[in-house]
């Protein structure tokens, strides 16, 4: 299966600078149809308007977490129930992963990282590209 990496991608974040360095990865490793979100509720508006192919999320945002969207998105009865998620953040705690894990995250990110690790994760998640 090939990755469209024309698809749309949502990248969720509250820091402007991740969203630009995230932005910035994703370029570099081919996708360019990337919209932003800076909070968990915002993002889930957008996903019930637009058709996304992967989101990108980070875990502690005010006032709807990553982790928050995540598991609305799962219970959701849209579409985009099981669009591919991958989760951000900045902590690397066993049971941060194991909640994420138990909430239906397709994988998970510790920052710092770069557009390699970035892209074996999207490829974990939505095939080799």
């Amino acid at each position: 299966m090939t990755v469209d990496k024309n698809m749309n991608v949502l990248i969720v974040d509250d820091y402007q600078t991740m969203l630009r360095i995230i932005k910035n990865l994703l370029k570099q490793i081919g996708f360019s149809n990337v919209d932003e979100a800076t909070d968990g509720g915002m993002a889930y508006e957008m996903l019930e308007k637009k058709n996304y192919g992967l989101v990108i999320s980070d875990w502690n945002m005010e006032p709807m977490t990553g982790i928050d969207l995540l598991k609305k998105v799962r219970a959701s009865s849209g579409a985009f129930k099981s669009v591919p998620f991958i989760m951000v953040t900045a902590e690397s705690k066993t049971e941060n992963v194991i909640a994420a894990k138990e909430a239906g995250v397709n994988n998970y990110i510790v920052k710092p990282f770069n557009a390699e690790t970035l892209k074996s994760k999207i490829a974990s998640v939505l095939g080799n590209f």
